[in-house]
């Protein structure tokens, strides 16, 4: 018999409604529908428009001394001194409560991998003419990083036929052609850019011209110095003189002149200076500027010479001879180099001969601190902008040299060889980490610096101030020694030579008294 299995029975309830309640019409004008129109209303945008970070129009937020006043101005009213007291007891109540401290307690910066320090070469420009000239000049440009401006001029005596006068502004992303071509009527020595309008270069020529140029008006020089009225040297600086408008310009030359332009009439110089030693304003005698530094929270500009002398000159020229505040020696060749730290205006960088050296403005007989003899002559120096205790400098032999004091003061950190030939120019940018170096055959190489040189580390700005303060005092010390032993020297002399005059008074004397017993004795023999 057989059995057929049929399938599962699924059991569930019958549906039924319980209540229906059927749609109201009349309800419908209580309720919102969501519906896109043609009507619709738009969304606005509201906003301040802020000048210069919030400064007003008439204050340039670049200057120091304008910024300084009007903070100092600000500070002194008696209405913003009470809504800072008000304003603050009402941020320390909400500080207090904050829990980020907290956090911050426990948290610990990365260690920084410790090893030989190294870099790498990212770019390389050449000249691109066929008969290359040294790269004597380069300058970042201040808001566009990825920007050099490079001089190139031929130091040779008799400079070949058809040699090129023309300099270049790079790329770093493209070393195969440059950006822009910059045509000089004489070679340029030195290109600066205006650090308030990145379109506007500065450059000395060797003929001891004075030349600018607005890169949105072409290759060409917008105006340039008068022949009659330029240095008669070549022209090794320039530096923008920083203002709100800043459109002045001092030049330094072998000449003996320092000169102070205006880029808007560049018929004649505004003011000049010689720098005679001995404020006679003789040109003769003046010492020849190779280099210079302003600083404009300063009230002196500095100029290096070629007798490696610096001189300290004051801001204010209202004659040609008395800006000639002090002098500093300790060079035995020209003054390649002249720089102050960013961060401690007081101390400033010389190089020269074979040495690098540090100074005091305070001190001028010696300076704070040196290297040792380099084998080869030092051509250029520079700060780091990120690291008060860091310089780097290029040498003949094509080796650039990284200083850092915290570390070891007679021997580099970093030694690197960069070319075969000698290396005439350095430039760091603003953040540190690039550098640029110019050769004598118009080779720039970007290089990238590893962490550890522009990495600021913890109390280095109160460690090199001390350290700056302590050889400071070292160095006053010694000087007022030398100084004792100096005059005493000089008195012992001065008593020596009384000695020795009255020594000889007592000879002539015991010789005539000898000579006249003789004549008396002869006489009464006689």
């Amino acid at each position: 018999m057989d059995i057929e299995c049929s399938e599962s029975c699924d059991f569930s309830e019958s549906t039924e409604v319980h209540e229906d309640v059927p749609p109201d019409p009349s309800l419908a004008t209580d309720l919102t529908v969501n519906a896109e129109t043609e009507n619709d209303s738009e969304p606005v945008q509201h906003g301040i428009n802020h000048v210069e970070g919030g400064w007003p129009k008439t204050i340039n937020a670049d200057d120091n001394e304008a910024t300084t006043r009007y903070k100092k101005k600000v500070q002194k009213d008696v209405c913003y001194q009470h809504t800072v007291m008000e304003i603050a007891s009402v941020s320390e109540h909400n500080v207090m409560q904050s829990k980020r401290d907290i956090y911050f307690k426990n948290y610990k910066p990365k260690r920084m991998v410790k090893g030989k320090p190294s870099a790498r070469t990212i770019t390389v420009f050449r000249d691109p003419n066929k008969e290359k000239r040294a790269a004597t000049s380069l300058s970042w440009n201040p808001i566009e990083n990825h920007r050099v401006a490079v001089a190139y001029c031929c130091l040779e005596q008799r400079a070949p036929k058809n040699m090129s006068f023309n300099s270049y502004i790079w790329n770093t992303e493209n070393n195969m052609k440059p950006e822009m071509t910059l045509k000089p009527a004489s070679p340029l020595l030195c290109l600066e850019y205006n650090p308030t309008d990145f379109h506007i270069l500065v450059g000395g020529s060797y003929n001891g011209d004075i030349s600018y140029w607005d890169t949105r008006s072409g290759s060409q020089p917008v105006q340039k110095s008068s022949t009659v009225h330029s240095h008669r040297d070549p022209v090794y600086k320039v530096i923008w003189w920083p203002s709100r408008i800043c459109t002045e310009v001092f030049s330094a030359s072998t000449d003996g002149q320092v000169q102070l332009w205006d880029i808007r009439k560049m018929s004649e110089p505004t003011k000049q200076l010689v720098l005679d030693p001995t404020k006679k304003g003789n040109r003769d005698s003046a010492l020849g500027a190779v280099s210079m530094e302003f600083e404009n929270t300063m009230a002196k500009f500095m100029v290096g010479t070629e007798q490696g002398v610096v001189v300290s000159c004051s801001r204010k020229l209202e004659t040609p001879n008395d800006p000639i505040v002090c002098t500093y020696r300790g060079h035995s060749g020209p003054i390649y180099a002249l720089q102050r730290n960013p961060f401690f205006p007081k101390n400033f960088l010389t190089v020269a001969d074979w040495t690098a050296r540090i100074w005091s403005e305070d001190i001028t007989e010696s300076s704070i601190m040196s290297t040792k003899n380099q084998m080869t002559y030092l051509l250029d120096a520079c700060w780091s902008p990120v690291r008060p205790a860091v310089f780097f400098t290029v040498k003949m032999d094509g080796t650039l040299d990284v200083w850092d004091i915290l570390f070891k003061r007679k021997d580099p950190t970093l030694s690197l060889k960069v070319c075969d030939e000698a290396l005439y120019s350095i430039r760091v940018q603003n953040e540190g980490c690039l550098v640029c170096c110019g050769s004598q055959l118009g080779t720039v190489k970007l290089l990238k610096m590893p962490p550890s040189l522009f990495t600021l580390k913890n109390n280095e700005k109160a460690l090199v101030s001390e350290i700056f303060d302590l050889e400071t005092r070292r160095a006053k010390s010694l000087e007022s020694q030398y100084r004792e032993r100096h005059q005493m020297k000089l008195s012992c002399s001065k008593e020596d030579e009384g000695e020795k005059e009255d020594l000889e008074e007592l000879l002539a004397c015991t010789e005539m008294e000898f000579s006249e017993s003789v004549e008396a004795e002869k006489k009464k023999i006689g």
